[in-house]
C-alpha cells in the first residue's frame, strides 16, 4: 500500500522497488548486484585512463584482481570494527554482506595498501597506479551508492529540500529513525514515511562530478600522483560535508565524533596540502633554472 520511494518536489513517484530478485529460488541482493557492476565498469574505466596514460592495461587488469578482493574485506572490517556493539553480541551476522554493511572508506584504505604492496612487488610506480586506479574506483563508488538507494540506507537527516526523498518507516532500519524524522513523519493515505536528505546521490553526483574533473586534468597532469592526490582532496571534501547530515554515521570509539567524517577531514587537509607542496616546489625549481 501506498508508494515506496517519493521525491515531492521533483514529483517522482516509484510506486515498488525491491531489494532483491529471486534467481532459481535463490535471493539476490540489488546491492550486491550493483556493487558488481560498479568493480566492472571501474576496472574498464582504469584501463581505459591506464592507456592515455601510456600504461599497460594489463597490468591494471592484476592489480584490479588484487583490489577487488581486499577492498570487499577492508569495506566489511571497517564497518564491523566501528559497529563493534551490535556485531559482538551477533557474530554470525559478521559475514553476512548481502544486506549491505560495506564500508566504502574500508575498501579505499585496503586498495590502497594493497596497491602499495603491488606496485612494491612489481617494481611499477605508485603513483602512476594510482593516477589510473582513482577514476575506476570513483566509478564504482558512482555505482555503489546507488545500492544503498535500494537498501533504503545511507540517508541524512529531515530536509524539505528539492531533492527531499521520502521514504516508508516500515522499510529502513529503526535504528536510522530519530527523534527529528519522527517529529516529521509524513502520512500519506495511512502510510507514514520519514522525509530525508537523499546523501547516497549527493555523493553519487559529487563523484561524478569530480571524475569529471579529473578526466579532463589528466593531460595536464605534472606528476605521478597528482590524479590521486586531486581525487583524496575532492573526496575527502564532499564526504566531510555529507557525513556531517548522515544518521547513520560510524562513531569513533568512545567518542561523539563520526569517524568518517574525520578520516575526510584529514584526507583533503593533507592531500590539498601535499599538492600546494608539490606544485610550490615545482615553481621554485621553474624560477631557480
Amino acid at each position: 500500500m501506498g508508494a515506496d520511494i517519493r521525491f515531492p518536489n521533483l514529483g517522482i513517484t516509484i510506486d515498488s522497488l525491491g531489494k532483491s530478485i529471486s534467481v532459481g529460488g535463490f535471493s539476490i541482493a540489488y546491492y550486491g548486484i550493483i556493487i558488481a557492476v560498479g568493480m566492472i565498469a571501474g576496472f574498464y574505466m582504469a584501463s581505459w585512463q591506464a592507456k592515455r596514460l601510456g600504461q599497460n592495461s594489463e597490468v591494471i587488469l592484476d592489480l584490479a584482481l588484487w583490489d577487488i578482493f581486499f577492498a570487499i574485506i577492508g569495506a566489511r572490517l571497517y564497518y564491523v570494527i566501528f559497529s563493534w556493539d551490535y556485531y559482538c553480541e551477533h557474530p554470525a551476522e559478521i559475514f553476512n554482506i548481502r544486506g549491505g554493511g560495506m564500508a566504502i572508506y574500508g575498501g579505499v584504505i585496503a586498495g590502497v595498501l594493497t596497491t602499495f604492496v603491488f606496485a612494491k612487488v612489481k617494481k611499477l610506480s605508485f603513483g602512476e597506479l594510482t593516477d589510473a586506479a582513482s577514476s575506476g574506483l570513483l566509478v564504482g563508488q558512482i555505482f555503489g551508492r546507488w545500492g544503498n538507494f535500494f537498501n533504503r540506507e545511507v540517508f541524512g537527516g529531515y530536509t524539505d529540500n528539492l531533492f527531499a526523498m521520502q521514504l516508508k518507516q516500515s522499510q529502513v532500519r529503526s535504528s536510522d529513525v530519530n527523534t527529528d524524522l519522527l517529529r516529521h513523519l509524513v502520512d500519506i493515505d495511512g502510510v507514514k514515511y520519514i522525509q530525508v536528505h537523499p546523501t547516497f546521490l549527493y555523493e553519487s553526483l559529487w563523484n561524478l562530478l569530480l571524475l569529471i574533473v579529473i578526466l579532463l586534468w589528466t593531460k595536464k597532469r605534472k606528476f605521478g600522483g597528482q590524479l590521486f592526490l586531486m581525487y583524496l582532496f575532492g573526496y575527502g571534501l564532499g564526504r566531510f560535508w555529507i557525513e556531517g547530515i548522515r544518521v547513520d554515521q560510524l562513531m569513533l570509539f568512545g567518542t561523539g565524533i563520526p569517524v568518517s567524517q574525520l578520516l575526510s577531514g584529514l584526507l583533503a587537509v593533507i592531500s590539498g596540502g601535499i599538492l600546494v607542496f608539490k606544485f610550490w616546489k615545482m615553481r621554485k625549481a621553474g624560477n631557480a633554472a
